[in-house]
Order: structure tokens, then C-alpha cells, then sequence
């Protein structure tokens, strides 16, 4: 769906839908003009862009063969296929490594929060709350004070590419081999003790900090 029949689409609901009474704030006969008219949004001047990413998952959404793709979809095989290839050509711990060193210029500076604050929260406030990377990728999350929950996000695709012959990975030794240690490496760069679950049957994994 393209953001115009997005707007045809609202244009044709709003045309049902009786018009506001009365003049706009701070017209004559109108509210005041600092009249509560809504709760900001954060992306206000943006609605370009709003309208082509719902456009986007609700396309994405609508796909539904061979399997019902989730709106991690992409990520989730570009991920993999990463990790195939150091699999595949035993690099599994050199990717780790140059991932954690990737990192180093936002670890460092959270590690500087942290020395200043004294709060081992910021670290996990770092990698999982306020990081595009995870919570794009991992779509089901828990937080409360000291501890991040997830739910692994690999399992559908690896059940359908697998069938195909395009992965042989499992969701245990993604976390195992890639998710983990790379945690543990961030927690190592920003100086904060952190303990990191091992694989649990249900998917549901864990980071947390003293």
C-alpha cells in the first residue's frame, strides 16, 4: 500500500465523519489559542515518513506465503545469513570480536555515564531500551529495574529456511555463539557486571545487572 492510498484511504473515512464544531484555537468565536488540542507525538513534521512506514508493515504484514512474515522479517535474514557465513568458515568468535569493537565508540561513552553515575542500569538502558538494533529486531520485551527479558527472535524464519536448505543454525546456538557472547563483550567494554542467560526452551532469555 503507497502512502497516496493511505491518504485515500483516511480521506474517504474522515469524508463519513462529521467536521469539528467550531473555529480553530485562536480564531475569533474559537478556544484559546493554547487550548490542549493533543498529546505530542515526537514525530510531529514527519508525517511523511510516518505514512511510508505504515505503509510498509501493513505490506509486510499482508504477506503471508510462504509464512506469515513478522515486520523483523529482513533483519532477521540478513542476521542470519552473517552468521552462516562465520559458521560456515569457523569466524564465529572474529565476528563477535568486530561486532564488540563496533560498538566501542557507544560502549565508551556509556562507560563514562556509568563511572559518573554509579548506575550499572545505563548499560542496560543502552543496549536493549533505547537501541533501534534490538528492539527491531527483537519484537517481544520486558523490562523492570536491573533486568531485560526477550524472546528470541530467530525461530519462524529458521523453521521455513531450514526446510529450504539455506541455514543450518538453531535458535541455542545463535545465542550461544552470537548473542551472548556478544552481550557479554559490551557489558566488558563498559565495565559492568552483567549476567546473561543461557538458552531456556521457551525462548525467553535474560540480561541483568547488580
Amino acid at each position: 500500500m503507497s502512502v497516496q492510498s493511505l491518504r485515500a484511504e483516511n480521506g474517504a473515512a474522515a469524508a463519513g465523519r462529521p467536521a469539528a464544531a467550531g473555529p480553530p484555537p485562536g480564531v475569533a468565536g474559537g478556544p484559546p489559542a493554547d487550548a490542549f488540542s493533543g498529546m505530542p507525538t515526537g514525530i510531529e513534521g514527519r508525517e511523511e515518513d510516518l505514512g511510508r512506514s505504515v505503509a510498509v508493515v501493513l505490506k509486510t504484514l499482508r504477506n503471508v506465503k510462504p509464512y506469515e512474515h513478522d515486520i523483523n522479517d529482513a533483519l532477521i535474514k540478513a542476521r542470519l545469513q552473517a552468521m552462516q557465513f562465520a559458521k560456515d568458515h569457523g569466524l564465529m568468535e572474529e565476528y563477535v570480536a568486530h561486532d564488540v569493537k563496533t560498538m566501542t565508540p557507544l560502549t565508551s561513552m556509556m562507560k563514562n555515564l556509568i563511572e559518573k553515575s554509579g548506575q550499572a542500569e545505563i548499560a542496560l538502558t543502552g543496549i536493549f531500551d533505547r537501541t533501534a538494533c534490538h528492539y527491531q529486531l527483537c519484537l517481544e520485551n520486558e523490562s523492570a529495574p536491573g533486568i531485560r527479558r526477550w524472546r528470541s527472535p530467530f525461530g519462524k524464519v529458521l523453521d521455513k529456511c531450514r526446510k529450504l536448505g539455506q541455514f543450518d543454525l538453531t535458535e541455542e546456538w545463535i545465542h550461544e555463539n552470537w548473542t551472548r557472547p556478544r552481550l557479554l563483550g559490551y557489558a566488558k567494554a563498559m565495565g559492568v557486571d552483567m549476567r546473561v542467560s543461557h538458552w531456556q526452551p521457551d525462548g525467553w532469555l535474560s540480561a541483568e545487572v547488580a
